[in-house]
């Protein structure tokens, strides 16, 4: 099965393959089993992926998502405040995972090794379980380039290296969280020309929460760049979607968003309506696939959508089954 995720070239064979996974996780996979039995659905009515029930992600925080009686080979943790429930992602095939991100990179940015990977991510590097750090890690590694790397508490190193770098025609892509890449930008102003910019979203409470174009606009200004790219990921998936500006992401063949309705969580919008991130990643074949997000957003007709918000207090409205 993980031969065809990753061979997915057509919207057909991304519904054949994503009814599959469906079924398989139906039957693998006890918590969705319950939660999908509680709306009357089985595998044998669902037609259409539309029809597919997606999990509210809150289940990861309260359960323990499997479709695989493999033993967990890595347990992924997501970041939360004091007091709060930290979503855990059990992963029984770490090599699957390394799949889906190199092959995603590879499908966005083509060559890695024609890259040099610089890293500003202090709040994921400062705790243990980052899904992120763990993909960048394993692309730093991937450049097999000695400049690529880890930036913590070094940021006169990292300014310097930078500026170094893409002065000497280097190609770098500088990936931050935007609370560090803004404080990145206030101690030193660039005019990069090699440089790809990517933000991964998040001020973790370090900051004031910016809307996307005030943010962009800042980083564009601070970097010297036309564009920022952003990365769109979390704890609970193993793909990630990407944006190359404007806040417009695309997803690999292997993933897809749909919007809901936000008062009625099992009714899937047509494009250009606002509503709540229902995500399909199909490289979650050993948890589960098909995931309601917290996240506001739109598709368009070409199935690119955008990140509008996040639901209030992180409320996912219209489902009452978080009793399982």
């Amino acid at each position: 099965m993980y031969k065809k995720i990753f061979n997915i070239q057509t919207e057909n064979q991304f519904n054949e393959v994503a009814l599959a996974v469906f079924k398989h996780q139906f039957t693998n996979n006890k918590v969705y089993r319950s939660f999908c039995d509680l709306l009357y659905v089985h595998p044998s009515s669902v037609k259409s992926i539309k029809e597919i029930p997606f999990l509210p992600i809150e289940f990861f925080k309260t359960k323990k998502i499997l479709s695989s009686t493999n033993s967990v080979q890595k347990t992924f943790t997501s970041s939360g405040t004091t007091g709060n429930k930290t979503s855990k992602h059990y992963v029984t095939d770490t090599n699957l995972y390394k799949e889906s991100f190199t092959k995603g990179f590879d499908y966005f940015y083509k060559d890695i090794e024609q890259y040099t990977i610089l890293a500003l991510l202090p709040n994921y590097l400062e705790r243990q379980g980052s899904s992120l750090v763990y993909m960048v890690n394993d692309l730093i590694v991937k450049t097999k380039n000695l400049e690529s790397g880890f930036f913590l508490n070094n940021i006169d190193e990292l300014i310097e290296k930078l500026s170094y770098l893409d002065q000497n025609g280097q190609k770098v892509i500088l990936i931050g969280v935007s609370f560090a890449l803004l404080d990145l930008v206030e101690k030193h102003s660039f005019k990069l020309k090699n440089t790809i910019i990517m933000e991964t979203g998040g001020m973790k409470g370090q900051r004031k929460e910016l809307v996307r174009d005030e943010l962009h606009q800042r980083l564009c200004k601070g970097f010297g760049v036309t564009k920022i790219h952003s990365e769109y990921g979390m704890t609970e998936l193993l793909s990630q979607a990407y944006s190359k500006g404007n806040g417009i992401f695309n997803c690999p063949p292997w993933m897809k968003v749909l919007i809901r309705d936000t008062e009625d969580a099992l009714t899937i919008l047509s494009s250009k309506k606002t509503g709540g991130i229902n995500v399909i990643d199909l490289a979650n074949y050993n948890s589960c696939s098909f995931i309601a997000t917290q996240d506001l957003g739109k598709v368009q007709p070409d199935n690119c959508f955008e990140i509008i918000g996040r639901f209030d207090n992180s409320d996912i409205r219209g489902c009452n089954l978080m009793v399982l």
